[in-house]
């Protein structure tokens, strides 16, 4: 069985990644911060790669994240994408009527607000984690508490699902990264990379367009302020190959059009996930 590290909880959406990417259950280490899973994987021996969110459908591109994959010299690996369905849970036996207070993860929270209009006596209250906060409700037992989580949390803590996907947007999708030291040399149609640019007028543009004519198709770009560099920005760009072999003539071509380019994976194109 693959050891994960994750960002949460295990039961959390990370989680669920984890086993659908790897096709079977694994064993996850849950951390509490993303900067921690970057340690895992580039220290520990015993970690077969970590998850990372990097973008949602709704809320957008983790920033930061970003960046903790530019400075830590990990690799891409792979990638999956998960739709995001919430539910409420409470205790074995519990009505919606008896809840006071919903605990979650803020963005969670954010994602069910409309459902709980409907509910105006529930004060919902921000936690570090879904899944940790169902673990924490099974184990303290307590009855006037629900927590905002996931299937697996439900299943994982033995609580009852009060409301099932009650998440305002059903097209609410995850993207996140498999995660390693090491590039595993597999086959792969989709690279990641990181880049910057001139301030010369189009100098954008024509780093783009010489990815286009060397029939690259680009899937995401985002840019990310470089500190103490005022209004200059690095460049992530994410797109799927014609021809994989012809990665490293590729490569050559952009040099002209862009500096500091940097290789940030090699991966299968991910899997999107309505389950």
């Amino acid at each position: 069985m693959k050891r994960v590290s994750i960002q949460g909880y295990p039961g959390a959406f990370h989680h669920i990644a984890a086993a659908l990417y790897e096709g079977s259950a694994v064993d996850v280490v849950g951390r509490n911060t993303f900067e921690e899973v970057v340690t895992d994987v580039m220290e520990d021996d015993n970690i077969h790669y970590g998850m990372m969110a990097i973008e949602n459908s709704i809320a957008g591109s983790l920033m930061k994240n970003y960046s903790l994959i530019q400075d830590s010299g990990v690799r891409i690996i792979g990638e999956t994408y998960l739709r995001i369905r919430q539910n409420l849970l409470a205790l074995p036996g519990i009505k919606i009527e008896q809840i006071k207070e919903v605990h979650s993860h803020p963005i969670a929270l954010a994602q069910c607000e409309k459902f709980f209009k409907a509910y105006p006596h529930i004060k919902l209250i921000e936690s570090i984690d879904t899944a940790e906060t169902a673990h924490r409700i099974a184990t303290e037992g307590n009855t006037e508490i629900g927590a905002v989580a996931s299937d697996l949390a439900a299943e994982m803590y033995h609580l009852d699902t009060l409301a099932s996907s009650i998440e305002t947007n059903k097209q609410n999708y995850t993207r996140f990264l498999v995660l390693d030291d090491k590039c595993p040399g597999l086959s792969f149609d989709k690279i990641s990379i990181s880049f910057t640019v001139s301030h010369h007028i189009g100098s954008l543009y024509k780093a783009l367009e010489n990815l286009a004519q060397n029939e690259c198709n680009l899937t995401k770009i985002q840019s990310v302020p470089i500190l103490g560099k005022p209004w200059q920005y690095l460049f992530f760009a994410d797109f799927t190959l014609a021809n994989p072999d012809n990665l490293p003539s590729i490569l050559e071509d952009l040099q002209p059009f862009a500096q500091q380019v940097k290789v940030l994976g090699k991966y299968k194109q991910g899997i999107r996930h309505d389950n």
